[in-house]
């Protein structure tokens, strides 16, 4: 326990490191201060409490706002517009050939490719802005007093900007503070609601409603998906590369073995957000319309209801899928065979070209299947501990298992990981005495 503490303790003395950690700290507390900012012309309680009694996705999308959205705050869109920009450009980038090029130009190509994504999330908040006004409308008077064409529009302009002003915080962090900005805004949103969660729990507790065995059993289950998460990030397949040696003049080089890490979560948790995304808009579509047959919307309604077989069936089924789509779209054994050949790297008993190729291609579709399955199990987590366990609460459901820890998780070992090189860089010892201080990936 000393060794965090003494690490904490010398990333403070170093001047460059402590204002880049305070910097960090300035930008996420003027985003939890915007999370309490209320948009004109809704009934940010009322919303709340409806809300609160269970909506499926909704609660879970709440969740990564830290509250934004069920308070219909101006950040109620929060940084997913941006992220699944992100995510479609990167995979667009694989299809177009201007966008290929534009990659291959370096940092001023990817700088262009950052304007994209930032225009592509301004589109998407517009989109997501009159969807979401044009449901709150449909809750009724009681969430929208005084409902109509201004209030779509005056909304649209205040989630758009909401979000807007969060991407700047997030690229201001990765720039100027330690760590990724946009994971550590969705990190400190769900930080935000675990003392609400911990204080639920203890007024179920209270009631009786939870038992202090059901209460144990949560917390063992909290500590086993933490610890799966770290293993499956930090876990990798290391393949052995042989690089003849090469003498030039006086100098030798090369004539060692390294090895080559495919980690076992490619995607991270991508497909979780693709997979939750694609579920929620059936929601939001159907919930914005008035369904005059009301056998067809009790069909609707089962279908869409979070607790159902087949809705966490089709779930789990679309994150396996977009794991693979993601890790096919990123991963590319052709491109990497081809520059081990051109520096004379071999795989230990594969033959050069196409055998590497497909030998890669091959192990990545294996521990893709491992890391997808992890990722399917780990998203159902929450829906286990409310039908075994009887748990009343969906949101505590969510912060004792599943997605939410796994991304904690993430973001919490990145960004120890940046402040440790920090601290290696400069002699310190990082956060673990092992190899040198650093905290070092898993093989598998």
């Amino acid at each position: 326990m000393a060794e965090p503490i003494e690490a904490f303790k010398n990333a403070f003395k170093i001047p460059e490191l402590k204002s880049r950690i305070l910097f960090t700290l300035f930008m996420l507390t003027l985003y939890r201060l915007g999370a309490h900012v209320p948009v004109p012309g809704v009934d940010g309680g009322a919303l709340a409490s409806m809300l609160g009694r269970g909506s499926g996705l909704l609660g879970f999308y709440d969740m990564f706002t830290g509250g934004a959205f069920s308070n219909a705050t101006v950040f109620a869109l929060g940084i997913m517009p941006y992220i699944t920009a992100s995510i479609i450009l990167s995979l667009l980038v694989n299809v177009i050939p201007a966008l290929e090029e534009l990659q291959k130009q370096g940092q001023e190509g990817q700088r262009k490719i950052n304007d994209y994504t930032r225009y592509g999330t301004i589109v998407l908040c517009i989109v997501q802005s009159v969807g979401i006004a044009v449901y709150l409308q449909g809750m009724g008077t009681e969430i929208v007093p005084q409902p109509g064409l201004f209030f779509i529009v005056l909304t649209m302009i205040t989630l758009t900007t909401g979000t807007a002003f969060i991407m700047w915080l997030g690229e201001q962090i990765t720039e100027h503070g330690i760590g990724n900005g946009m994971s550590l805004i969705i990190f400190i949103g769900i930080i935000s609601g675990m003392p609400t969660a911990l204080q639920n729990l203890f007024g179920l507790m209270g009631t009786g409603q939870i038992s202090m065995v059901k209460a144990l059993v949560l917390a063992a289950m909290m500590v086993f998906v933490v610890a799966a998460a770290v293993v499956i990030t930090t876990g990798q397949r290391r393949i052995p590369v042989q690089y003849p040696r090469q003498v030039k003049g006086r100098r030798v080089s090369g004539g060692q073995r390294t090895y080559l890490p495919l980690r076992v979560n490619q995607a991270g948790v991508i497909p979780i957000i693709f997979a939750s995304s694609i579920l929620m808009l059936p929601e939001y579509v159907v919930r914005s319309l008035i369904i005059p047959w009301p056998w067809l919307e009790t069909v609707i309604n089962a279908a869409l209801n979070p607790m159902g077989f087949w809705y966490n069936a089709i779930y789990a089924i679309l994150i396996v899928f977009f794991s693979f789509f993601y890790t096919a779209s990123t991963f590319r054994p052709a491109e990497m065979a081809d520059n081990m050949k051109k520096y004379g790297g071999v795989l230990v008993g594969v033959r050069p070209g196409k055998a590497t190729a497909d030998y890669l291609s091959r192990v990545m579709t294996l521990i893709t299947w491992s890391g997808s399955i992890f990722l399917a199990g780990v998203a159902l987590v929450p829906i286990v501990i409310i039908q075994v366990l009887r748990v009343p609460d969906m949101h505590l459901a969510h912060y004792f298992g599943g997605t939410t820890l796994l991304i904690l998780v993430g973001v919490a070992l990145d960004t120890i990981k940046q402040i440790e090189q920090h601290l290696v860089m400069r002699h310190y010892e990082g956060f673990s005495s092992t190899r040198g201080g650093r905290i070092r990936s898993r093989r598998l």
